[in-house]
């Protein structure tokens, strides 16, 4: 039930309306607009294109835009070249324009809204929320993780008129961000997932970080409802002064949701809850964090009033977004773990702890790249994730990028066995490929974390491609 294709239809009249600016020609308000896209490349027949200026201005590419398909382009007001072969609606700022346009479609599909945010498990929730719900309604969800100014407004078009649920990822790296996509979604439901250390650079403290994630609730309604994660105490003392509902999960007995069985295994979980105590719902995840995270889409799921046999349901055929916490196998047979979209250290060690529990006939690796965004406390994080690193357990750690020098040297103090203890700099992934590929047996488990601009993507490709 979850739509993914670009089916979207509005009138270039009733973009016009929504921008408040007239149709310069009449013929041209009953064109259809079937989907919006800034980057030419994802351009199709009947698109809207949004020229940003960036490192480079989309108003350069408009000719591409035309040859690829575009119906109609937005144009910054007074920015030379207008062209002259489709119909242009000027506008003070494109990407303005653009969230103007996707709050106009949102109201004229009028789903419910769900939208999730957190440190962790944001994207993973968003997904476990969506497959629930994909149960009974008619969803669409963020793809990828499409969470900021321009994801959201791109995750809103990509709905077909017959959505009855939106499902919106939110992330933030400053305070303020998540108030402007809250006011621009208007969340009927908003689930906080937990409070970390990730972007801890731009604000300082955990505290901090709870008060932006907080945000959410700017632009809900005062009939909505804030699910958080109620092991939380950042989160369950701020939700204290909110007249909207607040429901609670996580592990804890105190909370309206929780866990009260889990059983943890090599390629997925399972759990009972107290609301359904003799149910066993099971999710295809590894990691015993992510019990927590499911219980958030469980939460969700009695809100919408679904059952606990089509949420066990939901949760058991659930479809997750590549690279968090998904298993490859390598061509010579080594099982690989790859969490390389994004890190911080509360995830980075919660996927350690998780693999050093997972029973293998060959050897524990960890490939731990740089964590970003921690700024001054960024030494003292890695250095951290020593903790989760036992000599017994990791037979070898392979460290990239200048931050994890921190934690090199932490384990040295340990006492972990320097000569299994390998580091490469970040723009030496080839020499780093070549040794994995080399060591690597057939029985060996491999775990690969770290955050998106250390690209340890380009191992993984590498390591699953036969040679």
């Amino acid at each position: 039930m979850q739509t993914g294709d670009k089916t979207m239809k509005m009138t270039l009249a009733a973009i016009a309306t929504a921008l408040q600016i007239p149709v310069a020609t009449p013929e041209w308000e009953q064109i259809i607009i079937t989907d919006v896209a800034f980057d030419t490349r994802q351009l199709t027949a009947g698109s809207l294109f949004v020229p940003l200026t960036g490192a480079r201005d989309g108003h350069d590419f408009i000719d591409a835009a035309i040859e690829n398909g575009a119906q109609a382009t937005l144009w910054q007001r007074g920015h030379a070249g207008v062209p002259t072969t489709l119909p242009v609606l000027e506008v003070a700022d494109p990407l303005e324009a653009m969230q103007t346009i996707a709050k106009a479609y949102l109201a004229q599909v009028k789903p419910q809204v769900v939208a999730v945010t957190g440190s962790n498990g944001k994207t993973t929730t968003k997904d476990l929320i969506a497959a629930v719900l994909a149960t009974k309604f008619k969803v669409t969800k963020t793809p990828e993780n499409f969470n900021n100014e321009l994801g959201v407004p791109l995750t809103i078009f990509g709905m077909d008129d017959g959505t009855e649920v939106l499902v919106v990822e939110m992330g933030m790296d400053r305070f303020g961000q998540l108030e402007q996509l809250s006011q621009l979604v208007h969340p009927d439901f908003a689930v906080i997932t937990m409070i970390g250390e990730a972007h801890i650079e731009f604000f300082g403290t955990r505290d901090k970080i709870a008060d932006a994630k907080m945000e959410i609730v700017a632009g809900m309604p005062a009939t909505g409802t804030l699910v958080i994660n109620g092991d939380e105490p950042l989160l369950t003392s701020r939700a204290a002064t909110l007249s909207q509902t607040v429901k609670q999960f996580g592990r804890q007995a105190t909370n309206d949701v929780y866990a009260t069985q889990v059983t943890v295994q090599p390629t997925q979980l399972s759990f009972t809850t107290n609301t359904w105590p003799e149910l066993t719902m099971t999710v295809p995840l590894v990691g015993e964090y992510n019990v927590s995270n499911a219980l958030a889409a469980v939460t969700i799921g009695q809100a919408f009033q679904i059952s606990g046999e089509q949420i066990a349901h939901g949760l058991a055929t659930s479809a997750m977004t590549a690279n968090r916490s998904e298993w490859l196998t390598a061509p010579n047979g080594t099982r690989i773990l790859s969490d390389v979209y994004n890190s911080n250290p509360t995830a980075a060690r919660e996927v350690l702890q998780t693999v050093s529990q997972l029973p293998t006939a060959g050897n524990r690796i960890a490939v731990l790249g740089d964590m970003l965004e921690l700024g001054t406390a960024s030494a003292a994080l890695h250095a951290s994730l020593a903790t989760a690193i036992d000599p017994i357990k990791f037979h070898a750690i392979y460290l990239v990028g200048d931050e994890m020098r921190a934690l090199q040297a932490q384990l040295q103090t340990n006492g972990y066995p320097m000569e299994r203890v390998h580091w490469y700099a970040k723009d030496d992934l080839a020499s780093l490929t070549q040794e994995l590929q080399s060591v690597l047996q057939a029985d060996d488990m491999v775990v690969l974390k770290a955050s998106h601009g250390i690209h340890l993507e380009t191992v993984l490709a590498n390591l699953t491609t036969p040679e």
